[in-house]
């Protein structure tokens, strides 16, 4: 839906005027605020299921290691939002089009640079290629890797990455249908992205059956925002971060989903 001319000048408008007085919950203005200034329309953030970086919790809530990151600057920053859980693709194609949208935790490469503002890093993560255990495969560089079949995620960096550069991909609509592949003998490695310390392999049942051969990429994440989002709101989140990182709140963040594999493996 096209987002109306006057949101970018209001939002303007509210953040000049000191608008993080204001709780910046959706439906949960202070009074003062929603009396003495119009309703800022909410930015549109949206994200992909990638646990434990951003997942639905079982109260029906977006939540995650990536996820608290980007709604707790959010709300440092004062500034109203509503977090939407979508395929990948979906999610990356709001963030190019809509004036209003950004989406996270998107990997931040020279093809992608002048598409968006960025704002982070949100988290961290490494480029892997996983092979079935007892495969055979060993791999000292990402060249080593040319006669094999790759599995990628459709509209993904990685698949852009590798199809760019030559390499033989297979890509899938969904990037945990490509386990199942490997797994099934219908590729011979999955080009899978993890954050360092992911339980993603052991949650699935995967550890030992998938092993990791060649790290072929290690880089930060971030919040991409559409290009006409005003700079005063990327600036505005820029320093929500900087200033959340150096009082440590992000790191409590990523602690406090140490326990999450044995606590989702509980329920």
């Amino acid at each position: 839906m096209p987002i109306p001319s006057i949101f970018f000048a209001t939002l303007a408008l509210v953040l000049a005027a000191g608008a993080a007085c204001a709780d910046t919950r959706i439906g949960n203005l202070s009074p003062s605020f929603a009396v003495e200034r119009a309703p800022v329309h909410p930015l549109y953030i949206t994200t992909e299921t990638a646990a434990p970086s951003s997942m639905l919790g079982s109260d029906g809530r977006v939540i995650g290691i990536a996820t608290d990151k980007v709604r707790t600057a959010l709300e440092r920053a004062g500034l109203p939002y509503t977090i939407d859980l979508l395929p990948w693709k979906r999610a990356y194609a709001a963030a190019r089009t809509r004036p209003d949208a950004c989406v996270y935790s998107t990997t931040r490469t020279p093809e992608r640079e002048a598409l968006f503002k960025w704002i982070g890093p949100t988290d961290s993560a490494e480029w892997v290629l996983m092979a079935r255990a007892g495969s055979g495969i060993t791999l000292r560089t990402l060249e080593d890797a040319r006669p094999y079949r790759i599995g990628t995620y459709n509209g993904d960096a990685r698949d852009a990455y590798l199809r760019s550069r030559g390499f033989r991909v297979d890509a899938a609509p969904a990037d945990l249908i490509n386990p199942r592949k490997l797994l099934l003998g219908r590729i011979d490695l999955w080009a899978a992205a993890l954050r360092p310390g992911s339980p993603v392999l052991k949650q699935n049942g995967w550890d030992g059956r998938i092993v990791p051969v060649l790290v072929f990429n290690r880089l930060d994440v971030f919040l991409a925002c559409n290009r006409a989002v005003p700079d005063e709101v990327v600036d505005r989140l820029n320093g929500a971060f900087t200033s959340l990182e150096r009082e440590g709140a992000m790191q409590r963040i990523e602690r406090s989903y140490d326990n999450w594999n044995r606590r989702a493996g509980s329920r």
